[in-house]
């Protein structure tokens, strides 16, 4: 062969890329049905892979329509299903390791372990510009969740708050509903809960105890100040303790009070105060567990006027506590459903509905067949529910800006009043003893907010509990 025929080495590589493109690059429609190419999947690390991440997980993961390329838990027991389900996957204890290990190879990240650790972690992915899934509450404090609302701006990422009910079709035709003026202008809204499910109202627990070895109680405890392990706080019973949960509040506020907070475009409260259950150890002699939420608690939280919207005061019960049943309920009537409800008071009318807003009725009950009731003015999610997960996915395919119904825009400001009850719990339960040895309990007061700059500012020692002090080297810098 001619020598100056013969194809230089560049020109080989640069036929042989052009063959190999045409060979790849083929129309979807030609792989056939329901095939994703793998460049059109994304690949999802879970941090906290037992409990809800069991159900977070597999609908993200959508029949391998995207992929879990990482798994990480700091209990082996809680991560055998997930392992078992993804062998590939590599597994880690340290979130921070894997995120650092797995980083180019790490599209997005979904968040579900216990609350204490939920900002660090989303922080962590949010820095290296990881998209991110974070279970609610979305904090354990109102500073955390401030931060997360800031960086998921700044890091310009693609976020969700694991209260799937708020891609429900219910919540955007209550939202439809309130802000048609159905019922008028709603001044006060009553939500409740049949949680705690787990003890709340109990003493710290005491004795020493092995620590299993499918247990890092080291990376376990994270952030919170240490205590020596006791298997009263695993695997879920860590929501009633202060240092690890947010007790009822947490557990399901972010689902019930959602509601309400987007019909009726609530922003910082202006007030709070609470009244807690007591648990007595004699006669008259009240015990105060400091590291345990109440056994149940009644929660006013005030909120100002919002361009023509009047002024609403939210009542928060838990504990088995309910409002009393509106006139317009028949007595045989269900009041809200089986795990709690919602109750919406206009100059109008009264909606009621249960939790995520589900089977939202007006009151008398009547009504719903003689009133022309508006349609949703807001896009429905395709699966509802059941689709907060795979919204979210697609969401972090098309990138900052892509629409989610939970984004830590909106689901920061909605956990900062989640937590703001929190915040009165912690202060009913806070005493001073004078010279005499007796209790005082300054903190059993209204408290007076300033939203903007995350101040308790009639009652100093409230403010501890804004933001807590982190254990050893744990911080939460943007």
């Amino acid at each position: 062969m001619d020598s100056k025929k013969q194809p230089t080495r560049r020109k080989f590589i640069h036929d042989a890329s052009l063959a190999a493109s045409a060979f790849f690059i083929v129309p979807r429609h030609v792989l056939g049905r329901g095939f994703v190419p793998p460049s059109d999947k994304l690949n999802i690390a879970g941090i906290g892979v037992g409990g809800k991440a069991e159900v977070n997980l597999p609908y993200a993961y959508n029949n391998g329509s995207d992929n879990i390329v990482a798994l990480c838990d700091v209990d082996d027991r809680m991560a055998v299903n997930a392992r078992k389900k993804w062998p590939n996957a590599p597994y880690y204890r340290d979130f921070r390791e894997m995120l650092e290990k797995e980083a180019s190879h790490i599209d997005a990240v979904m968040v579900t372990t216990p609350d204490h650790t939920h900002a660090v972690a989303a922080l962590a992915a949010m820095k290296m510009g990881k998209h991110v899934y974070c279970e609610k509450p979305l904090t354990h404090d109102i500073y955390e969740a401030r931060t997360l609302t800031r960086a998921a701006a700044k890091y310009k990422v693609v976020t969700q708050m694991g209260n799937q009910g708020s891609s429900g079709d219910d919540t955007r035709n209550v939202e439809t509903w309130i802000q048609a003026g159905v019922i008028g202008d709603v001044h006060t809204v009553h939500v409740w809960t049949n949680r705690p499910v787990w003890p709340q109202g109990i003493p710290t627990p005491t004795g020493k105890f092995d620590i299993p070895k499918e247990v890092d109680w080291e990376l376990w405890l994270g952030t919170a100040p240490f205590r020596d392990f006791n298997p009263i706080y695993l695997p879920a019973i860590w929501r009633g303790w202060v240092d690890f949960g947010t007790g009822s509040l947490g557990d399901m506020g972010c689902h019930f009070m959602d509601v309400p907070f987007r019909a009726l475009k609530l922003g910082y409260p202006v007030s709070v105060e609470t009244s807690v259950g007591s648990v007595y150890t004699g006669f008259f002699e009240e015990a105060v567990y400091s590291d345990s939420y109440p056994p149940s608690a009644k929660t006013h939280i005030q909120f100002p006027a919002r361009g023509s919207m009047v002024p609403v005061e939210l009542i928060w019960y838990d504990g088995g506590i309910k409002p009393r049943r509106p006139d317009e309920l028949l007595p045989d009537e269900d009041l809200g459903e089986w795990d709690g409800g919602i109750i919406f008071e206009g100059t109008k009318g009264k909606l009621m509905a249960g939790l995520f807003g589900r089977n939202p009725t007006l009151l008398p009950t009547k009504k719903m067949k003689e009133t022309n009731l508006p349609k949703s003015k807001f896009e429905f999610v395709d699966g509802g529910s059941e689709g907060h997960q795979q919204q979210w996915v697609k969401a972090c395919k098309k990138g900052y800006g892509a629409y989610t119904s939970s984004s830590f825009d909106k689901s920061g400001p909605l956990t900062e009043t989640v937590i703001m009850g929190n915040l009165a719990v912690r202060s009913y339960n806070y005493f001073e003893t004078d010279a005499k040895g007796n209790r005082k309990y300054p903190g059993r007061k209204k408290l007076l907010w300033d939203g903007e700059n995350m101040r308790i500012t009639n009652f100093e020692p409230a403010n501890q509990f804004v933001k807590r002090q982190y254990r050893g080297n744990w911080k939460l810098e943007l």
